[in-house]
């Protein structure tokens, strides 16, 4: 990417806001695909999303200085005009604040991606009170690397397997195969009580909503639901376990999950409307259960992206890759 700069404009009414200076931005072949809002966002790290939309809206950014929209897709060789932007000082400091540089477990690499086994209690990426997430700690250890992004999204209690492209190429390919449901995503979910061996779908339409503090959630509904998405999951029983009586613990089942949509906190949403909240699940699970498990050695949600499919961007060649439950939930299932 290369930037020239073309001159600065200071705000003297806010002396506690960074100065700025036009910037010119050369979109190169990594960048190029890509619309121009999430561009503006990788490179106007502290801007609040608001704003990013509102200097687009206002015509202060110019795509080979023509008007563009947000959604405007960039081509090689494109110059984009990124105006003065004030970021408080604060926010200044954050951003300017690098991630500790860390490497994860890796499933599976190449020159397009790599497969890698997270672990639970970090977030994929900064954001919503989280300063950073693997994406940036990635970004930070390889800082030779000029293209890392991700594919998609885990929850923050949730382990495994998570991809993330090496190339623009890549990401598009593999981002279109989420989409159109070509992958195979299977994960491991233990639950509280003994599940039906014959209930095998869940064919349930989700509605996301927000608390009063802004915090997301989901719920089922019902088909006649304006905002209500499609949601399939297929369940398969892979073993039961009897109560722990002497530790207070109910009989659970571990299934294996397999996700045919993508919706958000579509496992642990499904699974509880069943009656079978995911064990150690803080927001839809048993929260009396939850309070007893720390004792036992369970510290977190048992969830595990265990099993992922897809068609390799570059050769097309299908791809199966596989993580095993981290030492704490095997122990933990493992345990009479």
């Amino acid at each position: 990417m290369k930037h020239i700069i073309e001159g600065k404009q200071a705000d003297s009414r806010s002396p506690q806001a960074t100065q700025a200076a036009v910037r010119m931005l050369q979109v190169d072949e990594d960048a190029a695909g890509q619309r121009l809002d999430n561009f503006l966002m990788r490179h106007l790290k502290g801007v609040p999303k608001t704003h990013v939309y509102r200097i687009i809206r206002s015509g202060e950014v110019r795509i080979n200085k023509g008007r563009c929209a947000a959604d405007s897709r960039l081509a090689i060789g494109d110059v984009v005009r990124v105006p003065p932007v004030r970021v408080s000082e604060k926010i200044q400091d954050k951003a300017e604040r690098p991630a500790p540089p860390r490497e994860f477990p890796i499933l599976f690499e190449d020159d397009h991606l790599i497969a890698l086994d997270k672990p639970a209690g970090v977030a994929v990426h900064g954001g919503s009170g989280v300063s950073f997430g693997v994406i940036e700690q990635l970004r930070q250890a390889r800082p030779q690397a000029k293209f890392l992004e991700l594919v998609h999204r885990l929850d923050r209690e949730t382990s495994g397997i998570l991809l993330v492209a090496k190339k623009r190429s890549a990401l598009v390919q593999l981002q279109d195969q989420f989409r159109e449901r070509e992958t195979g995503k299977t994960y491991l979910a233990l639950v509280a009580g003994s599940w039906a061996a014959n209930k095998k779908v869940i064919d349930t339409p989700l509605h996301k909503y927000l608390l009063p503090d802004g915090e997301r959630r989901v719920r089922t509904t019902t088909a006649d639901d304006p905002d209500a998405m499609h949601a399939l999951t297929q369940v398969k029983v892979r073993s039961q376990h009897a109560p722990r009586s002497l530790q207070g613990l109910p009989a659970m089942s571990l299934l294996e999950v397999t996700i045919k949509t993508g919706r958000t906190h579509q496992i642990r949403v499904h699974l509880a409307s069943q009656g079978h909240g995911i064990v150690g699940d803080e927001k839809y699970g048993d929260f009396d259960l939850n309070r007893r498990l720390p004792k036992q050695g369970l510290k977190r949600m048992f969830l595990h992206a265990w099993r992922l499919q897809f068609n390799h961007p570059a050769t097309g060649e299908r791809v199966a890759l596989q993580a095993e439950l981290p030492e704490e939930l095997e122990v933990f299932v493992a345990t009479p």
